[in-house]
């Protein structure tokens, strides 16, 4: 299997850097701009960190105008542009290239309004994840997407990728969380889509711009979705004997028309892993495990969970572990949030994000561990059952280039399987590079024409985050 590719750099734009740089130190002052070859090697990659490339510039503006202002000057220079969150993609939605600027978001992190009155917050696009909960939690609320990297991943990322989270399940990924953007053009046109209504009129532009991978706009400022906290949660572990048993048994229960705020999926050897991390609690005499967690009264979560052990049973489960304080909660939690990071201790590791339906899972569980040992590598599975949204990790040795060409095609092959199976090629962590050359297998040819013509819409030159979500043989005029 041959490696991602990327686009050769224009030697005329990496000829006139100097003349670029020294435009950019006229917009921005200079604590706002990184230049020398070190500093910017902090920007090569993103969380997909088998790739890299250096950019031309890194610019870190600190409000709006600044970055419609940087956007103005790249767009008549010609000059490619990266958009950044926090560089947690794992689909490579944010490593650059060598003839491009990376604007990063980092420095627009601030919170600018809460209105508890219509349940809404105004945030900058660098604001992470998590500090949005954290600053509405003592009155009562919470932002409900939660990807686990919410504490460092940020907004504009969210709404780049559409991330989900646990709790999507229940609550919605991004896009059924936010109902408004600040969005600069990539001629530095400021706009603005959206706004505290529920609905707004006209044609669905958010619903276009959630999801774009940054191909439309840099977003700068998002009203999002604020939430009332439940009255209580309880999460409660399930272990059975198979991970088909707990596909089947996740399957039963969205099938009995039961909505759990989460459901979330580990095989024996995420469990172990994650164990052995977090000391969570988890059964380590099983092959598969189940987190479902409901909300609500004592009453509502009580009967919830009745019906839900009941279905777990016809399935043989063999563990029944429920959380009864919150610091068991916590741990829980933290042992399934942890996952990414503690599987990185054990090995390298690529991480897929294909979605199945449901009755699916079963299946799909199966397949993967076969194509996974096809090529003789190891695969820690856990994933959003609920909704379906799988997330193998598949475990090689980075620094050996041919574990990492078996690695990348396994992923391929369950990419190509989850979509075989009537899913998609993401859930979450969005296209990228990581999966741009599948994007044939989802779609027809005249998918893709018409998705970029939509996107040569917005960007006639394809200046904005160029050579990701569609192959790189398939750009169509506008």
């Amino acid at each position: 299997m041959s490696a991602i590719a990327f686009p050769i750099p224009d030697p005329a734009i990496l000829a006139r850097r100097d003349a670029i740089v020294a435009g950019l130190e006229l917009l921005v002052p200079a604590e706002c701009l990184v230049t020398s070859e070190d500093e910017r090697r902090a920007f090569e990659t993103d969380a997909l960190t088998a790739y890299r490339r250096v950019p031309l510039a890194v610019v870190l503006p600190r409000n709006t105008a600044e970055v419609s202002a940087v956007l103005a000057f790249c767009h008549a220079q010609g000059v490619k542009v990266i958009p950044r969150g926090a560089g947690t993609s794992l689909s490579g939605g944010a490593i650059p290239q060598e003839d491009a600027v990376v604007v990063g978001v980092s420095k627009l992190n601030r919170i600018l309004n809460v209105d508890y009155a219509n349940r809404t917050a105004l945030v900058e696009a660098g604001v992470t994840n998590l500090s949005i909960s954290d600053t509405v939690m003592p009155d009562g609320f919470f932002y409900a997407p939660d990807p686990s990297s919410q504490l460092a991943c940020t907004i504009a990322g969210n709404i780049g990728m559409n991330s989900g989270g646990a709790h999507c399940l229940k609550y919605g990924v991004t896009t059924n969380n936010i109902l408004g953007v600040k969005m600069v053009l990539v001629d530095g046109t400021v706009v603005e889509i959206g706004g505290q209504a529920l609905d707004s009129a006209g044609l669905d532009l958010l619903g276009l711009i959630v999801g774009s991978e940054g191909q439309l706009g840099i977003v700068t400022e998002a009203t999002v979705r604020i939430l009332r906290l439940a009255e209580g949660a309880r999460p409660v572990l399930f272990g059975f004997d198979s991970s088909e048993a707990a596909g089947e048994c996740v399957a039963a229960i969205i099938g009995a028309g039961i909505v759990p705020v989460a459901m979330e999926f580990m095989d024996k050897p995420a469990i172990e892993i994650c164990e052995a991390f977090a000391k969570a609690g988890y059964p380590l005499d099983v092959e598969a495990m189940l987190i479902v967690e409901v909300e609500g009264s004592e009453a509502e979560m009580e009967s919830q969970l009745a019906r839900i052990v009941d279905i777990a049973r016809r399935y043989g489960v063999k563990v029944v572990k429920e959380s009864r304080s919150a610091m068991e909660t916590a741990l829980i939690w933290k042992g399934r949030k942890s996952a990414f990071g503690a599987t990185g201790r054990v090995a390298d590791y690529i991480c897929m994000d294909g979605t199945v339906p449901t009755g699916q899972l079963p299946y799909v569980l199966k397949r993967t561990g076969e194509i996974v040992a096809g090529y003789g590598l190891r695969v820690a599975n856990v994933f959003h059952a609920g909704d379906g949204n799988m997330h193998p990790l598949i475990l090689y040795n980075v620094n050996d280039p041919a574990e990492q060409a078996k690695a990348e095609a396994a992923g391929n092959d369950i990419l190509r399987l989850c979509v075989d199976a009537g899913g998609c090629l993401t859930g979450e962590h969005g296209v990228g590079i990581e999966k741009r050359d599948l994007m044939r297998h989802q779609f027809s040819d005249m998918d893709l024409a018409q998705q970029m013509r939509v996107r040569a819409v917005f960007d006639e030159q394809w200046l904005l985050n160029p050579a990701k979500v569609f192959p790189l043989d398939g750009r169509v005029a506008a």
